[in-house]
């Protein structure tokens, strides 16, 4: 164990099963759906797609920069839900980013999707009422300008980067953070992701994808809730869903240092490019990238206790992940849990959202269960489908798999 491994000393994490990380967990664990009718947009009446994964509203949360001048300015709701994240993550770390430590914090925090609904509003105005956008329309679209508005809130001033690796950014943003702690150039990393795309366009789009969850014929007023299946045999497509999360990370030395109390740490990580099609994930470098962050934290198959599975419910990506599993582990693969039956796919933020967590577990020794589960005679997993179960968890593997054939793997332990 080396002096500048990362280890992770706070996280919070806002999701479709609340603002409150300790009730998420709890829901969670009651195998409670966060999947409900979609309403952040009217819905046409031949509007394709009419459930989601919506987070609580927090405007009237208390803290100094979710000002109404603030909201105001900063329209694209993946400012503030960042920003709180963040806030509550330090406040758990109990670390106080001070003068003489700003410049070794790095901020990695990141999204796949960005602002887009600022854009979109933007063209609105300009289309209907010949008016220019307004001046924060820009800013608020920029995609870095989430970690930049972090760094602004923090007094963050060391190395600062944004993670876009579609639905695997999340992991990423945690695995660029522990590269910085690593190389020297950094002690503390602010680490996560945030995604609201429930946008019209993203949501329509997804839907032509054959992406998006669409229900089986005669199906159509199943329970909203029911939706999000993986792993299960009657899979649609996943449901699209938003949230926020955020890891701070910091050296060994550094939390010994200041007194911090380090939950768990990245053993080992991998990172594959699929170099194969541009949605549709490939075995082989899927399977090297789990093997890679095995081998990374210098560990052999027979330790993972359990694995926090991508299982975004599509027909071929759930297939190509239990295949490599299987190609990984063989007969004796462990319990994969998968939090997307719960809070639906939150893009770029999913992966560091089941991270908190599969890191919440760990402590616990308990894993949630996968809900809305038939099984699939072509995938023979154990995915806790009988409810919420207690397990000894070591060392877990969590993936994340994202548009583009990105890849991202990494091993945590428990401390």
């Amino acid at each position: 164990m080396g002096e500048r491994d990362a280890v992770i000393v706070g996280y919070d994490a806002v999701s479709p099963l609340g603002s409150d990380l300790d009730s998420q967990w709890q829901r969670a664990l009651a195998g409670k759906s966060g999947i409900g009718p979609l309403t952040r947009f009217p819905l046409a009446p031949d509007f394709p797609v009419s459930i989601a994964g919506q987070v609580p509203d927090i405007d009237n949360e208390n803290f100094p920069f979710l000002t109404p001048r603030h909201q105001a300015a900063w329209s694209s709701p993946v400012f503030k839900y960042s920003m709180l994240s963040v806030a509550r993550a330090l406040e758990r770390s109990r670390i106080e980013i001070t003068p003489d430590i700003a410049p070794r914090v790095a901020v990695t925090y990141s999204s796949a999707i960005g602002g887009l609904d600022a854009v979109l509003n933007a063209d609105r105005r300009l289309q209907a009422e010949n008016k220019l956008p307004l001046p924060y329309a820009n800013p608020n679209s920029c995609i870095n300008m989430v970690g930049g508005k972090i760094a602004i809130l923090t007094g963050a001033q060391g190395p600062i980067t944004t993670t876009i690796t579609a639905c695997a950014t999340g992991l990423s943003s945690i695995i660029i953070g522990a590269m910085f702690l690593a190389q020297g150039r950094a002690d503390v990393a602010i680490c996560g992701a945030v995604d609201f795309a429930l946008v019209e366009p993203i949501v329509a789009g997804f839907y032509t994808m054959n992406g998006v969850y669409n229900p089986k014929e005669g199906r159509e007023n199943d329970p909203p809730e029911t939706a999000s299946r993986p792993f299960s045999s009657d899979r649609r497509g996943f449901v699209i869903s938003e949230g926020a999360g955020a890891v701070i990370l910091t050296t060994r030395a550094f939390a010994r240092t200041h007194g911090l109390q380090a939950s768990a740490e990245l053993a080992g990580w991998g990172m594959t490019s699929d170099a194969h099609h541009f949605v549709a994930p490939h075995l082989p470098t899927v399977t090297r990238c789990m093997e890679e962050a095995i081998a990374d934290a210098e560990l052999e198959p027979g330790n993972i206790d359990a694995v926090n599975g991508h299982a975004a419910s599509t027909r071929v990506g759930d297939q190509v992940e239990y295949d490599a599993l299987r190609a990984v582990f063989g007969n004796t693969l462990p319990p994969v849990s998968a939090n997307k039956s719960l809070i639906g796919h939150a893009m770029g933020a999913s992966s560091v959202i089941e991270t908190i967590f599969a890191l919440q577990g760990m402590q616990a020794d308990i894993l949630p269960p996968t809900i809305n589960y038939t099984p699939d005679p072509q995938i023979d997993i154990d995915c806790v489908a009988e409810g919420k179960r207690a397990v000894s968890q070591e060392f877990v593997l969590k993936n994340a798999f994202g548009f583009g054939g990105c890849n991202a793997c990494a091993v945590f332990r428990t401390i």
